[in-house]
């Protein structure tokens, strides 16, 4: 059995446009979608884009299966909504264009919720998160807070909400009268840890779920936590299907599998009631 899926699952996977794709077993035949055909890419299946290069959130294992906190999430979700989820593998910086050109139907990468974005999606807050400041383990530099990388060269990844508000508080510094931050950006985190072993960066900065699991490698030292926090969500081109993933989060919450995943993989939880869609999407 075990060899038969390996092979389904192989047989499944292919490139498009860059973007390797990733399937799991459909749904049984007794299970009805909760969600109507035309708002799927693909009747019965939720296509998902995923870049998996932060773990805990997401990451490829040792076998090259996608492993972490979204995939697991989105795997349970799917199966309440009676969906085959089917991942694509990219970089981020083409997910916000291929939602709006509906190559798939979300984005499921820890999207940080901002106004701008909520009214081009269906934005589905899940989790929270915030940004770290980190060196190598064996910096000189001390670091309390952003003000201390004034003038300072600094990695982070491009066209995310961690350069985004990194420029904005770097803009802020400036008119105080500060040196501004020289930014290297990089696609990837991966990419922006060996630019900082090779000399190239002073320090660098992500989300907090992944400086932590660099400092558990013994790869990073974190000087500064907790800045700029926010929600992170999954975004959706349909409403219907947004909701459909709401009511499933309620689902998960009340059977415990919600809290379950995120006390295995450490990250931190929404807080508040309930689950929802934020902001109005799009007009």
């Amino acid at each position: 059995m075990h060899q038969r899926r390996l092979l389904l699952g192989l047989a499944a996977s292919f490139l498009l446009g860059g973007a390797a794709l990733a399937q799991t077993p459909a749904q049984s035949p007794a299970c009805t979608p909760r969600v109507a055909a035309g708002s799927l890419l693909e009747a019965g299946k939720w296509t998902m884009s995923i870049n998996p290069t932060l773990p805990p959130q997401q990451f490829v294992d040792s076998r090259g299966e996608l492993q972490g906190l979204n995939v697991e999430l989105a795997r349970a979700a799917a199966a309440k909504m009676c969906l085959e989820p089917v991942f694509m593998r990219m970089d981020f910086p083409p997910m916000i264009p291929g939602l709006r050109a509906g190559r798939f139907d979300t984005i499921n990468t820890g999207l940080f919720w901002t106004e701008e974005r909520s009214a081009m999606f269906y934005m589905v807050p899940y989790a929270q998160q915030a940004i770290s400041i980190y060196t190598l383990p064996g910096s000189t530099l001390r670091i309390g807070g952003f003000d201390d990388l004034a003038g300072r060269t600094v990695g982070v990844e491009t066209g995310t909400y961690n350069e985004r508000k990194s420029r904005e508080a770097n803009a802020e510094m400036v008119a105080r009268g500060l040196r501004p931050v020289n930014f290297r950006t990089f696609s990837t985190a991966s990419e922006t840890v060996a630019a900082l072993r090779a000399g190239q960066l002073e320090a660098a900065i992500n989300i907090d779920e992944t400086a932590n699991e660099m400092v558990s490698r013994g790869i990073a030292r974190i000087h500064a936590r907790s800045l700029f926090g926010t929600d992170i969500t999954f975004a959706f081109r349909d409403r219907a299907l947004a909701e459909a993933f709401v009511a499933a989060l309620g689902e998960l919450k009340a059977d415990g599998t919600y809290d379950r995943l995120f006390e295995k993989f450490g990250m931190t939880r929404l807080t508040g009631q309930g689950f929802a869609i934020r902001g109005n999407g799009p007009n």
